[in-house]
């Protein structure tokens, strides 16, 4: 089964909004940049428009294309599709009740992210 999931690279000057996963969650205990599944006749991008809604509280203004990455879990494979979210209104919060910060992106290998998310994290500081 193939996941299809939209994910917001929330930034903000030199620092990303990340998420920590519920223990109860699926790759809880880990942090992740915020986002949620499409829905099977969603584009990705109305998806992340969405899921940010829902789970920070934000409006999206301004976004991009970032990246796409295919992950097999052995449970499940995702097809992760990362925008970077430069423009919106609001302040990012964890409206579904996780642990949220904002954190200097050239930290972030500092934090536990799930195995697909690996290679963004080190596309983004190397981006700085």
């Amino acid at each position: 089964m193939l996941i299809r999931v939209a994910v917001g690279i929330i930034l903000r000057d030199d620092l990303v909004f990340i998420a920590l996963r519920k223990g109860n969650q699926d790759q809880g205990g880990l942090w992740e940049f915020p986002g949620g599944k499409c829905e099977p006749s969603e584009s990705a991008e109305i998806a992340l428009i969405r899921e940010l809604k829902e789970e920070c509280d934000i409006s999206v203004t301004e976004y991009s294309f970032f990246k796409e990455i295919s992950h097999d879990y052995g449970d499940k494979k995702v097809h992760l599709l990362f925008y970077q979210v430069t423009g919106f209104e609001g302040n990012p919060i964890g409206k579904e009740g996780q642990e949220v910060r904002w954190v200097p992106v050239q930290t972030l290998s500092s934090y536990d992210f799930p195995e697909a998310n690996l290679e963004i994290v080190d596309d983004l500081i190397l981006s700085v």
